[in-house]
């Protein structure tokens, strides 16, 4: 058997004329269509119930004039989704599509033939398919029309994509908008070629940003510091505080290579501005990395999983400073001129050096000593997975 499936994915048939839905049978079928016709002559749907009305007569024809052995029953039924969803709309559609083959009354197997005006209607086809067999599938357009339905359908879905519309529409907007802004800028006495390479700039700023992806890495950064400030998370703070102190202490070891270069009168070498920049600012960037340490120590305690050995951070901070302004002030000691003094440099001698040396080492095993004692004497929990 073969089923006419005339299909009205957002059912003006039912919205337009009240006919209830499934529509089987020639004769309520073409009555469907003249009301269809008489309440909105513009609709195409009506061209479709025509069209499926003329493909059943032809059917029917053509099996009466052939041989009897090949003639097939032929049926025509209307089916109609709903307005604006699409998926419930499809959905709509295969529960109508199960009624109509719940109601034939016939032993034979059945396959469809499916008629619908456009790119929007045929995205139910799956859903048909699903059900019976499709043989054939027919588009009913205006001729003076042609693919006209189906270019609006793929431009509209061009651009309900998000992603699609970001990528195509932001350039092109902002390649709308050179001139109207080079003829603000000539206003304002303000060259256009000013203009012009602004306006490359950020088009190809924004090329490169979506061309490396960069897009998710912001959403990413963006969704992580939401849940810090909500999660109320102390170092928010801590890292605002320690990125201050990191710019402090960069500035005060320029200061520092500035002073050197002038109690030298000279230059420095490679090794003298590391030494120069790290003995300037060391305590700056010392204190930043105790600030930060402290407060992810005190978030981890909050959640319950905080370990003694959390503590060891601050102490290995102050220890490896203490030996990198040792260092740095022992070989600048021997940079200067003997008696000259620097406002930021403290001069240290071999004692000087060996005893920060071993102060450092000191502070940095006692503290691992102490809280692995107080991890085992005092255990926190177990182990996060």
């Amino acid at each position: 058997m073969l089923l006419v499936l005339c299909v009205d994915l957002d059912d003006d048939l039912g919205r337009k004329t009240g006919v209830r839905t499934p529509v089987v049978g020639r004769d309520a079928v073409e009555d469907a269509a003249v009301a269809l016709a008489t309440a909105d002559p513009e609709d195409s749907d009506v061209n479709v119930l025509f069209q499926g009305i003329h493909v059943h007569d032809d059917l029917v024809s053509e099996f009466a004039d052939g041989d009897p052995d090949d003639a097939e029953e032929v049926e025509v039924a209307a089916v109609t989704g709903l307005n604006g969803n699409d998926v419930k709309a499809n959905r709509a559609v295969g529960d109508e599509v199960d009624e109509v083959l719940a109601g034939l009354q016939t032993g034979e197997n059945v396959r469809a033939v499916v008629i619908t005006d456009g790119a929007q209607d045929e995205s139910v086809l799956p859903v048909i398919r699903s059900r019976v067999p499709i043989d054939s599938v027919r588009r009913v357009v205006v001729r003076q029309a042609q693919d006209l339905e189906s270019m609006y359908y793929t431009i509209k879905q061009v651009l309900d994509d998000p992603e699609t519309r970001g990528t195509i529409l932001v350039p092109l907007g902002i390649l709308l908008l050179i001139y109207p802004f080079v003829t603000i800028a000539t206003l304002f006495d303000v060259e256009g070629a000013t203009v012009l390479g602004l306006i490359s700039a950020l088009l190809g700023l924004y090329v490169l940003f979506r061309g490396l992806g960069l897009e998710r890495f912001v959403d990413d950064a963006a969704a992580r510091a939401r849940n810090i400030l909500y999660a109320g998370r102390v170092t928010l703070i801590t890292y605002v505080v320690a990125a201050a102190l990191i710019i402090v202490g960069g500035a005060q070891g320029v200061e520092t290579i500035q002073a050197v270069e002038r109690a030298v009168g000279g230059s420095l070498t490679a090794p003298a501005l590391a030494a120069a920049f790290v003995h300037g600012a060391v305590q700056w960037f010392a204190a930043a990395g105790v600030t930060s340490s402290l407060g992810q120590v005190t978030d981890e305690y909050l959640v319950d999983e905080f370990k003694w050995r959390y503590l060891n951070a601050p102490f290995y901070v102050v220890a490896i400073a203490l030996v990198l302004y040792a260092l740095s002030g022992f070989f600048l000691s021997g940079l200067l001129p003997a008696g000259e003094t620097v406002a930021l440099v403290r001069t240290l001698t071999l004692t000087d050096l060996a005893l920060a040396l071993t102060a450092g080492t000191l502070l940095g095993v006692l503290s691992t000593l102490t809280f692995a004692i107080a991890e085992s004497k005092y255990p926190t929990g177990a182990e996060p997975a």
